[in-house]
């Protein structure tokens, strides 16, 4: 099966959002620590991937369509 660029900026999305749940939960139970800001690079990371991708999605369909 051919992962699309869709399909592969929603996973983006939701391992960024899997990421900032885990460390919210780190936050509320130990406080900021080493792995929770590096939770939030990565959430930061993926969100910011899956945004671009998903854009790239649209604007490469739209380009096809002409």
């Amino acid at each position: 099966m051919k992962q699309t660029l869709l399909s592969s900026g929603i996973i983006y999305l939701l391992f960024g959002s899997l990421f900032t749940y885990m460390a919210i939960e780190n936050v509320n139970s130990n406080g900021f620590g080493f792995f929770t800001y590096l939770l939030i690079i990565l959430a930061t990371l993926d969100v910011g991937s899956g945004i671009r991708v998903i854009f790239y999605y649209f604007r490469m369909k739209s380009r096809y369509k002409k």
